[in-house]
């Protein structure tokens, strides 16, 4: 079983995440680009990562807008496994 990070964890890693809040338990960043093509592009290279490490986020796409959540259900919270896609994503953006 995962393990759920404690709040102190969940509020150190925010600090260092750019563009996440904490919504509901989750781990959320909404994004915008250019087109639908390049928000369509960016998901499939986040589909790519997200399945090699076997951690797959909760997403909504509309147009050019994503919405992402990211938790870990069998953890009941966040875990480790979030925070590396969080970071992964941010890196994917250049940030």
């Amino acid at each position: 079983m995962t393990i759920k990070l404690t709040d102190q964890e969940i509020s150190d890693a925010l600090a260092q995440l750019k563009g996440w809040e904490l919504r509901e338990g989750k781990l959320c960043a909404d994004l915008e680009f250019e087109n639908f093509i390049s928000a369509f592009a960016f998901m499939t290279k986040i589909a790519m990562h997200a399945e090699k490490i076997d951690h797959h986020p909760e997403w909504r796409n509309v147009y050019r807008n994503l919405s992402i959540a990211l938790t870990t259900h069998d953890a009941g919270g966040l875990s480790a496994k979030d925070l590396a896609l969080a970071h992964a994503i941010d890196q994917e953006l250049g940030r």
